[in-house]
């Protein structure tokens, strides 16, 4: 199976969503005329391949794992060459997809335009999971992560979830909906959607209000809740987090509140995919779970303040 590094690594960074990430800059957007930017540049993104970047600025070995094909493969993997990130992929048949983020100066705003990706061909998820169960020996932790691209079976994350767990690795989840439900039962170290996914999964009728206010005793009671069950059931802590407001987490005995950083965010791309990493690390390291989303909750930071997404140097 192609493997761009022949690299060995400490975390394996899962993602079956790879992006082309376009990222353009204008002093002010306005809607329905043109606008030109002079300043933009292209990355390679994705949660898979912006975790692995920040595990390599950290000095940590990472692996991404990941699906490619289509025209733009190549390309992919040199921009990832150039930026240290090992990558373990294989073939799809499903075109790399763009997204673009377009950031306004004068409001400060990011606005995210997301392709939906194209269906890989049959047999990928097979491919997926041998690789998948080849790199199991390689790595102390595994971050599964993102969306998957259509044509995949729902069952392939709670696959993957199942084989790190029967390998004793730490399992950290950054995924929602079935995906996150069917992966808990494999007793994962750290469950750490948004509280956007988290609504959408256990009270999609709650999403809509939370946008505009909400109930925020009404939330937190739901987060304390959910937190509880998950750490009672599966073992795992719950981390929620809530851009640029605080992240909430279950400690095991009551919820907590970890503020967010006073920061000028320019880009937020990739600030959730930092501040896995920093829960990830912490906990490889020693740290309680308060520890682990402190450093998160600092790398995310970072993340937001740089224009490359995925990106703290």
């Amino acid at each position: 199976m192609p493997d761009s590094t022949n690299a060995r690594g400490r975390y394996l960074a899962v993602c079956l969503n790879p992006v082309i990430q376009k990222t353009l800059v204008y002093d002010r957007l306005t809607k329905g005329e043109v606008n030109r930017s002079s300043e933009y540049r292209v990355d390679v993104a994705g949660k898979g391949v912006c975790s692995a970047r920040v595990l390599g600025q950290l000095g940590r070995e990472a692996i991404h794992l990941t699906q490619l094909g289509g025209p733009t493969r190549d390309w992919f993997l040199s921009m990832c060459s150039a930026d240290g990130v090992r990558v373990r992929w294989v073939e799809s048949g499903s075109d790399i997809r763009f997204c673009t983020t377009i950031i306004d100066k004068a409001d400060r705003s990011a606005t995210e335009l997301v392709e939906e990706a194209r269906p890989v061909k049959d047999g990928t998820a097979d491919r997926v999971l041998e690789e998948f169960d080849r790199l199991l020996p390689e790595v102390v932790t595994v971050m599964l992560s993102g969306t998957k691209a259509a044509g995949f079976s729902p069952s392939i994350m709670p696959a993957m979830a199942a084989r790190a767990a029967a390998a004793g690795k730490r399992l950290i989840l950054d995924i929602k909906g079935r995906d996150l439900m069917e992966s808990l039962p494999f007793r994962p170290c750290v469950a750490k959607p948004n509280l956007e996914e988290l609504l959408q999964t256990y009270a999609p009728d709650k999403v809509e209000s939370w946008r505009s206010g909400g109930d925020e005793d009404a939330m937190r009671h739901l987060v304390a809740r959910i937190g509880r069950e998950y750490k009672e059931r599966h073992g795992a802590w719950l981390v929620v987090t809530r851009g640029s407001r605080s992240t909430l987490f279950w400690d095991g005995t009551a919820l907590r509140e970890c503020p967010a950083r006073p920061v000028k965010v320019l880009n937020p791309i990739g600030s959730g995919d930092s501040f896995n990493v920093g829960v990830a690390t912490a906990l490889e390291d020693g740290a309680t779970i308060a520890e682990a989303v402190a450093e998160g909750t600092r790398l995310g930071a970072l993340n937001a303040e740089r224009l490359k997404p995925g990106s703290i140097l």
